[in-house]
């Protein structure tokens, strides 16, 4: 068994520490409070606590539980004696609050940070850097920057500050790139100016440049639209139809038009070829200033070409992008394996969602790629322009900013709908569960408590807001003076994009499973759960109109992607709580609305149901459907594809792509217990449990992870039942 000392790193559990322990503080006293084998039943019966928790438990976690069993034997004077001992050692500890873990990362023997993001090899020495630096920003926040409640409640698990490692920098979350704006216009790179490019190829490598210094520049994700890329198109189609004339002209031989074309669209696709294959590798090669490839996002939306030319250009784009995507990328060993990034979004809609479509072939195409590597995922056109109404009336459909988070319908002066160019300004996320758990079944108590953590969110996330509040432009040139965001002057601050809707306050949630669970027994699969359900998350939605309405900034409800926070939320849980059934008896809780991973569900009804709460969540969600190995059942993906364009805003297919090097096994690696209760992952055909020679892709939270995940989010992805 294992315990997470206090710089994150994991050691073996020793009873003779807790027995000791005690045993000092017992003979420090002018009596002796407790004999030798009453110490030893206490840390016996915490050996016992440990044990049943079944994962990793910290420090303070052991030292609480000393605590409880101290009281429990009637020693309170020498509980009290513990207690200031463990207050005046936290005080010495205070005195430098990050050596430790820093240095703990450094040997890459923090727990913690080794496990915090799925895309990120915390042995890397940008990796490291960034984990270092975020460390020093996360103590100046929590020392300096937040009121003191907040980082108490953040530090309880009662809300979650995201991202609190990037918080002393002036750093917003996420973008919708102007792309277009910056390959029309000109923009400028490391102090280079970059003109408009005069081919397709070139657009795309200008494209991933842009992507690098946007990652540099924020801490989440990033969309770009491949509708921004295709009037290149054309204008290498026409730069290498002069150049055929050209070379038929210098040999001097006559050939029909019908033949000039076809060669022209021939080296035209080769031309496309390559810009995608820059993008692709580009985007997966590259690391930015934290560390990892750019969270970028790309979007394929036919509907949002100016015309039929430049929709059948489009289509060319999306075509050869689901086909690389599908071929995938080699790993060291020269095996084809699935990349986290780009993630790729496909929107359905008439011109492709039937078999007599005009572009229905690249919906067949999207769905052999989702069997084969878990992308695209898919919107749809339909129901977007039912939940999206600006203020004009009109529906609007567009990307999200990474994997989830979406802006608000908004209209800029002239009336036109705008969605390239803006951002989101950060995320705080309530626990819906401890305020489940703190009513203890009372329906009037919980909406008392209800409203006091809403004004902690709202106050959270006003932090947030007043940290951007005067930021000049200069802090991120790329973004604010060259076109990614905006064409701000130097010197200008940022402050005019923060207010009147342009930009995003996200109030996250996580939990409503088993906050609704807590309170009535009832499922959000049961009509009385659901009904539940429903009211809490327009509740959510009531405060963040009420915010926007009194101070002329966007706040929008957002279903939090948990990835490393499900096992914090569910540790405070068990901390506060003790271990309920169906509410803290997983290292996990369940994201934002989804129904819980062990439910036996349907994907049809699973995604018709989540629909519901997914039009609730109009700052951000995704749903999805766990499937088995679809490749040789494509048929079926497309079953699906077609209730998603029907029924749901916004929903992906989980598959597995996984793939062993010891032994060349392909198929799904699996997830065990070791002999001290662990997680982990072995190959089932050669029993490989050594992460640095396996490959497995997995979807964490909308977005594919490929660096592994802590006990918590391993401990969900094992539990996943399958909906089809």
């Amino acid at each position: 068994m294992k315990i997470i000392k206090r710089n994150g790193s994991e050691e073996e559990f020793n009873i003779v520490k807790i027995i000791n322990a005690i045993k000092k503080a017992n003979d420090a006293a002018d009596q002796k409070f407790l004999t030798k084998e009453q110490i030893e039943d206490i840390a016996d019966y915490v050996e016992y606590k440990c044990n049943k928790i079944k994962r990793a438990v910290s420090v303070e976690e052991i030292q609480d539980m000393v605590e409880d069993q101290l009281m429990a034997k009637g020693a309170f004077d020498l509980a009290r004696r513990y207690v200031r001992y463990r207050y005046n050692r936290s005080l010495i500890r205070k005195a430098n609050t990050t050596d430790n873990r820093i240095l703990s990362l450094i040997e890459c023997n923090n727990e913690e940070v080794k496990q915090e993001n799925s895309n990120k090899n915390p042995t890397v020495n940008s990796v490291q850097r960034d984990y270092m630096a975020g460390e020093v920003s996360r103590d100046l926040t929590r020392r300096m920057l937040l009121p003191p409640d907040i980082v108490e409640a953040d530090k309880n698990g009662i809300i979650h500050f995201h991202d609190s490692d990037y918080f002393a920098q002036h750093m917003h979350n996420c973008d919708l790139v102007n792309l277009e704006d910056m390959l029309q216009n000109g923009t400028v790179i490391s102090d280079t100016l970059i003109e408009k490019p005069h081919s397709f190829s070139t657009a795309c490598n200008i494209a991933t440049q842009i992507i690098a210094q946007v990652a540099s520049n924020q801490y989440g994700g990033q969309s770009i639209s491949l509708t921004h890329l295709a009037p290149f198109v054309q204008i290498s189609r026409e730069k290498i139809r002069r150049e055929t004339l050209a070379e038929i002209e210098e040999m001097g031989c006559t050939v029909s038009e019908d033949k000039i074309n076809e060669i022209v669209e021939k080296r035209l696709r080769k031309e496309v070829n390559r810009g995608v294959q820059t993008i692709q590798y580009q985007v997966v090669t590259l690391l930015t200033t934290n560390g990892q490839a750019p969270f970028v996002t790309v979007f394929m939306y036919l509907n949002e070409a100016k015309d039929e030319q430049e929709k059948a250009d489009l289509a060319m784009i999306i075509e050869e992008t689901l086909k690389q995507r599908h071929k995938g990328v080699k790993n060291e060993d020269g095996v084809w394996i699935t990349p986290a990034f780009p993630k790729l979004i496909y929107v359905l809609e008439e011109d492709n969602i039937t078999e007599d479509s005009k572009y229905w072939y690249l919906t067949e195409l999207a769905a052999k790629c989702t069997a084969k590597r878990m992308v695209p995922d898919y919107i749809s056109e339909k129901v977007m322009l039912q939940n999206k109404i600006d203020k004009n009336g009109n529906g609007q459909c567009y990307t999200c900013m990474g994997c989830r988070s979406f802006l608000t319908p908004y209209v800029d002066e002239n009336g036109k709908p705008k969605y390239y160019g803006r951002f989101n300004q950060g995320v705080v996320t309530i626990n819906l569960v401890d305020i489940g758990l703190s009513a203890n079944k009372d329906m009037k108590r919980f909406w008392e408590i209800f409203d006091e953590r809403m004004e902690l969110c709202h106050r959270a996330l006003q932090c947030r807001h007043e940290r951007l509040t005067g930021t000049l432009s200069d802090a991120a040139p790329i973004l604010w003076q060259y076109g990614a965001l905006a064409r701000l002057k130097k010197g200008e601050t940022i402050d005019s994009l923060l207010h009147g809707g342009y930009s995003t306050l996200s109030l996250g949630y996580a939990g409503l499973w088993e906050c609704v669970y807590s309170l009535n027994g009832k499922k959000l699969t049961e009509e009385e759960g659901k009904k539940l359900g429903l009211e809490i998350m327009q509740k959510l939605n009531d405060y963040c109109a009420m915010w926007k309405k009194a101070e002329n900034i966007d706040y929008s409800l957002y279903g939090t992607p948990l990835e490393s926070t499900t096992y914090k939320f569910s540790k405070c849980l068990q901390k506060r709580f003790g271990v309920i059934e169906g509410v803290t008896d997983k290292n996990y809780i369940t994201n934002s609305y989804h129904v819980h991973v062990t439910e036996p569900i349907d994907a049809f009804s699973k995604l018709k149901l989540e629909s519901e709460f997914q039009a609730l969540s109009p700052g951000g969600a995704i749903s999805y459907v766990e499937v088995p190995n679809m490749l040789t059942n494509i048929p079926a993906v497309l079953q699906v594809i077609k209730f998603i364009y029907e029924n749901i805003m916004y929903a992906e297919l989980n598959t597995k792509s996984d793939y062993c090097q010891e032994c060349g096994y392909d198929g799904e690696i699996q997830i065990v217990e070791d002999e001290d209760g662990k997680l982990v992952w072995e190959c089932p055909k050669c029993h490989n449990r050594n992460q640095d020679t396996m490959n497995v892709a997995r979807r964490t939270c909308g977005y594919i992870g490929t660096q592994f995940w802590n006990q918590g989010r391993t401990q969900e992805i094992k539990e996943r039942v399958l909906h089809l």
